[in-house]
């Protein structure tokens, strides 16, 4: 059947075939034509849809009430939508580039159908909408699963791949979890604290090296399975080499310094004392040679990548925990007011937050907000004062390490720190002259320590820089696409999800003490390493005689 061009816009009516229609040779039922509603729905060639006829099943009875074909009309032609006129000397008026993306809208049309022949059933909804990846929530098929999203909405990295799919724990079940890991957590701490100063550093080096296996695991030399599982499993070994070597060297550092009087009297001890430094180099150059001796052509910027990557690790990880190790032999006070101030301030910022929280501080992560970091700096304030002042009353706690075997029932002695003395504070000037108008006598004096000053130093610290630590620590995790560095601890991810602040406080701790606090004391065994390194055999007999002479002298027997 041949349709008409119209004026305007052409338009070709779908047409259904019956077998009347095949024995008349030309006789087809017209149906009701549909209206383009953009030019997704119209072909190239004008007509609407495929243009292919609907073919009826062979035993369909057409209604005799029905007008003929023949009174139907060769020429129908329906008059085209106001919206449709097509313009000759402008050509089509074609959709705008952003549409073409978007599904069309639903189309109104309902086929005139005999009631013999099957219906569509609901009709499709006009305003349809294509499902984007914000649209991705809880999936039916997969229950219990979600999209993970960042706190500010947009996917790890640079929102490449912003969502992925993970199992959703039960809220309940998880601030449970947390919570009795948490007070397990308190309560080994409590525990190893009262054993004394070599449980504490274990537990240092536990979480030291914890956070040295989460983070150099992110780094994966293998490319795609093309690296041998041998090199790699040799790559690996080098990495806990030089984490061994580093370790070495810095707690013998440090066991030579807090430990002279023992180090410089045993003669096993001495050579490695008085060689430490030249011994660690020479261990530090075996991994080296072992590294170059690995290279291989294929793989050189993985290797120098992981190279790089272990030693920053090093320098921020293990060297930060040896400070923390060296504030434990200083007294324990120098280690557990820190690293407190450091949960307090946490838990007062998320407190804070929840219940004033309305400007967010950092893009990195909009959940935190200046309210809660105002209040979380007021609150630990308080707290360290309260609690430092507290536990400067023990000399257990006070006390530098001197003898690795003592613990919380030990009688504990030595020599204070000036810091932990208390005196009196006298108003004097303006102030003394308004306060006595006020009280109409002489202010009283007002009791305090400079430990009491320091700790509110510290807690400055804990509330305005180390919370940068955790950070640092978020802006790292999504440039690798991680939500925690690791699993070991449950319900609160990995160590150094708990550990990235400490490091910074733990660092900051040592430099103030040793820099504003430490008192440099004549010792035994300081004595003892300026006789054992910088004198020869025969100068020390020698010294040996005149201080034996000395004490005859002053009546003491020798």
């Amino acid at each position: 059947m041949a349709v008409p061009e119209p004026a305007t816009v052409t338009v070709q009516t779908k047409t259904l075939s019956t077998p009347a229609a095949k024995s008349n040779g030309e006789a087809k039922l017209p149906l009701a034509p549909i209206e383009p509603a953009s030019k997704s729905l119209v072909n190239g060639n004008g007509a609407a849809g495929n243009g292919q006829s609907l073919a009826p099943p062979a035993d369909l009875q057409v209604p005799t009430d029905r007008p003929s074909p023949k009174s139907i009309g060769s020429s129908f032609s329906p008059p085209p939508p106001a919206s449709a006129t097509l313009s000759p000397s402008s050509g089509p008026n074609l959709p705008r580039k952003s549409s073409l993306s978007r599904s069309p809208p639903a189309s109104k049309f309902t086929p005139d159908l005999p009631d013999s022949l099957p219906h569509p059933s609901d009709p499709l909804p006009v305003n349809r909408k294509r499902k984007t990846p914000t649209d991705f929530g809880e999936t039916p098929g997969s229950p219990g699963r979600s999209a993970v999203k960042f706190e500010d909405g947009i996917g790890p990295g640079e929102g490449k791949d912003g969502e992925t799919t993970i199992k959703k724990p039960k809220s309940n079940q998880n601030v449970i979890e947390r919570t009795i890991w948490t007070f397990i957590m308190i309560g080994v701490f409590i525990a190893l604290l009262c054993l004394g100063h070599p449980y504490m550093i274990l537990l240092v080096m536990l979480c030291q090296t914890l956070v040295y296996k989460e983070v150099t695991a992110l780094f994966d030399l293998r490319d795609e399975g093309t690296k041998s599982l041998e090199n790699d499993l040799w790559s690996k070994t080098l990495n806990w080499y030089f984490l061994v070597v580093t370790n070495y060297f810095l707690y013998g550092e440090s066991i030579i310094y807090y430990f002279k009087h023992i180090v410089f009297v045993d003669a096993f001890f001495i050579p490695f004392a008085r060689n430490h430094r030249f011994i660690s180099f020479m261990l530090y150059m075996v991994g080296f040679v072992g590294f170059v001796g690995n290279l291989q052509r294929q793989y050189l910027r993985q290797q120098f990548a992981l190279f790089c990557w272990v030693h920053i690790t090093l320098l921020l990880i293990v060297v930060s925990s040896h400070f923390i190790v060296n504030n434990i032999l200083e007294g324990h006070v120098w280690f557990f007011i820190p690293a407190s101030l450091v949960i307090c301030n946490d838990v007062m910022a998320y407190v804070c937050g929840k219940l004033f929280g309305r400007t967010p501080l950092i893009k990195l992560s909009p959940k935190k907000t200046v309210e809660g970091f105002v209040g979380a700096f007021i609150c630990t304030l308080i707290f360290g004062l309260l609690w430092g002042t507290f536990f400067m009353r023990f000399k257990y706690m006070v006390c530098p390490a001197r003898d690795l075997g003592t613990n919380v029932f030990s009688h504990v002695t030595c020599k204070l720190n000036p810091v932990f003395v208390w005196r009196d504070y006298e108003f004097t000037g303006p102030i003394r002259n308004i306060l006595e108008t006020i009280l109409g006598h002489a202010p009283p004096t007002v009791p305090y320590a400079p430990f009491q000053l320091h700790v509110l130093v510290m807690a400055t610290f804990a509330s305005l820089v180390a919370p940068f630590g955790g950070f640092f620590a978020s802006g790292f995790k999504r440039a690798f696409n991680i939500k925690d560095f690791g699993d070991s601890i449950p319900g609160h991810g990995g160590m150094t999800d708990r550990m990235d602040c400490q490091f910074m406080m733990g660092m900051f701790s040592y430099v103030y003490y040793s820099s504003l606090i430490r008192i440099q004391y004549v010792t035994v065994g300081s004595i003892m390493q300026t006789v054992v390194t910088s004198l020869s055999a025969s100068e020390q007999l020698e010294l040996l005689k005149d201080l034996r002479t000395f004490l005859k002298g002053q009546g003491v027997r020798v």
